[in-house]
């Protein structure tokens, strides 16, 4: 009887263990494990386990002195801050305009604003090399409409000038709508009660924003902002869709396009993880910087 009662509570005791050894293991198979690898191989010349020469720092050397990767770095470091520039506060805009109650057919607009997310950047990609086609694409007609007749012209996948704007507007099509919904979701948890109270107070529009929504919403704004940045710094379908690849000079290369030209496509595995985890040192150094500014403004207010 002794032994069984001792039994039992020390299961009691491993059952805390028991429940997270499941994920502990699956994390340690197919994370950790993988990205360790990859970081061992990185510091190798290798198509595989079995074909694998130990270059030491070589790849990073290579990849910080090649002018394609300082191109991809720049398009994709500019894409994102005109992304994030333009998307973030058209988001917040519709999301607040959309959750107004004297806005008759609120579903239907916000169904209309999403659908494009469901679409996926595949066909986006084959809509989009039809539409901004110079001559007969919707796009340029419908610009010629309003800014003249020069505009049918305008070549915006084959002009080096006009690559990354078609990439940032496509891209801003596609991802209003999604980054709409979670500030639809924050703008419900915004105290009302705050919100009359500074009206009667006499506070305009933008001083409750300032004051009462902005603060209650800012943790799903720094949220947007850095899954925003993120999904910036991998776009990779769009522009290969797009454009067949890095575009005229280069214009459409990004980093995980060259990634792929430049690691995968050859097998040159080595190299493909230095500029992987040079990748994800870059988006932990922005990402951290962001949520630092966020916490800062925070103490600021």
């Amino acid at each position: 009887m002794r032994e069984s009662s001792s039994f039992f509570k020390k299961q009691q005791k491993l059952a805390p263990y028991w429940f997270v050894l499941p994920f502990v293991v699956t994390f340690l198979v197919f994370s950790a494990y993988p990205y360790l690898k990859s970081l061992s191989y990185s510091l190798y010349a290798t198509s595989g386990p079995k074909d694998a020469k130990f270059v030491g720092l070589s790849n990073y050397t290579f990849l910080f002195s090649d002018p394609d990767f300082h191109q991809a770095v720049a398009n994709t470091a500019l894409f994102a801050l005109l992304s994030v520039a333009i998307q973030l506060p058209l988001s917040l805009g519709l999301a607040m305009l959309l959750s107004q109650k004297w806005l008759k057919g609120v579903k239907v607009w916000r169904l209309a604003v999403f659908l494009p997310n469901l679409l996926g950047q595949v066909a986006v990609g084959v809509l989009f090399s039809v539409l901004l086609q110079p001559k007969f694409g919707l796009v340029n007609i419908g610009l010629s409409k309003v800014l003249g007749e020069a505009m049918l012209d305008k070549k915006w996948l084959s002009d080096p000038q006009n690559v990354l704007p078609a990439l940032v507007l496509v891209q801003a099509w596609i991802s209003i709508g999604y980054n709409m919904i979670y500030f639809l979701a924050a703008l419900q948890n915004v105290d009302q009660e705050l919100i009359e109270a500074a009206m009667v107070d006499g506070a305009n529009g933008w001083q409750r924003f300032r004051a009462v929504t902005l603060p209650a919403i800012t943790p799903v704004l720094m949220f947007v902002l850095v899954t925003m940045t993120v999904g910036s710094f991998q776009l990779y379908e769009l522009p290969r869709l797009l454009l067949g690849g890095g575009g005229p000079d280069n214009r459409g290369l990004t980093i995980i396009m060259y990634l792929f030209n430049n690691g995968l496509n050859p097998g040159n595995l080595g190299y493909a993880a230095a500029v992987g985890w040079t990748l994800a040192l870059m988006l932990a150094a922005i990402s951290a910087i962001q949520l630092w500014l966020s916490g800062a403004a925070k103490k600021d207010a």
